[in-house]
């Protein structure tokens, strides 16, 4: 009887060993993500891995220093960006893969400061923001290319204030590390997108930026070209989908 049993364990590890083979071969795709999507994609991230899939690796920074990794080689299977302009110059450069880019998430953009503060200020023309900033500095993302920081500059342009705090900002790297300097009360005063805002429970919204003073906030997908990952078809049609958005949408996101 314990012969009998012994052969057939050693039975079950040989056909199964194929099996097991065969899902550690499956590789991970590599997905450069805007900063301002860290929750939400590593939750959909851990969603996929559920299904049985490898665990997507995410690379998170600003929209455009990873589109300049991706012009300069990068090897990557997937980017999502904040904005449609940095996609629009892969897409010129015949970096992305025909017919994988959906514009699939939405966001809003807000005036923030520290959880303590009692800085009141409506968002609205004209605002004294730059009184409000006092001997401080308004954290935003780079607005030299940075989407979040475009954003915040156009906004403040339509609202005729930008000339008066153009000297007054601390640009940052990226939407996220523009949400920590007001987070740590490096800055009094901030602009960063809603879900960011959501996201940190030691800053609170002053005020929300109409949205036809900034142009429309918009994230697209795609593949690149050089990606030959099958994993990444998958999780991107994952994102897309209906039960993706309603993942995105728990963190605050609009949907396409």
């Amino acid at each position: 009887m314990r012969k009998a049993l012994a052969l057939l364990t050693a039975l079950l590890a040989v056909i199964m060993a194929p099996i097991a083979t065969a899902a550690e071969q499956k590789e991970a795709p590599l997905v450069l993500a805007a900063a301002s999507l860290q929750e939400s994609l590593n939750a959909a991230a851990d969603a996929w891995s559920a299904r049985g899939h490898p665990r997507p690796r995410i690379s998170f920074a600003g929209s455009s220093a990873l589109a300049r990794q991706i012009e300069a080689g990068a090897q990557a299977d997937m980017f999502v960006s904040a904005d449609e302009p940095w996609m629009d110059e892969l897409a010129g450069r015949k970096l992305l893969k025909t017919g994988t880019r959906v514009s699939f998430l939405r966001n809003t953009l807000v005036l923030i400061a520290p959880r303590v503060s009692a800085v009141k200020l409506a968002v609205r023309p004209n605002m004294p923001l730059a009184q409000a900033l006092g001997t401080g500095r308004l954290a935003i993302a780079d607005p030299a290319g940075v989407p979040a920081g475009l954003y915040a500059k156009q906004a403040l342009t339509k609202l005729g204030v930008w000339v008066s705090v153009q000297g007054k900002l601390a640009p940052a790297e990226n939407v996220r590390a523009a949400l920590a300097l007001v987070s740590r009360g490096a800055a009094p005063l901030g602009i960063v997108y809603g879900t960011d805002a959501k996201a940190d429970p030691d800053v609170k919204v002053i005020g929300l930026f109409p949205a036809a003073s900034h142009d429309p906030i918009s994230y697209p997908v795609a593949l690149l070209a050089s990606s030959r990952n099958p994993e990444a078809e998958g999780f991107r049609r994952f994102l897309i989908s209906t039960e993706g958005k309603a993942l995105f949408h728990r963190f605050g996101f609009g949907t396409k």
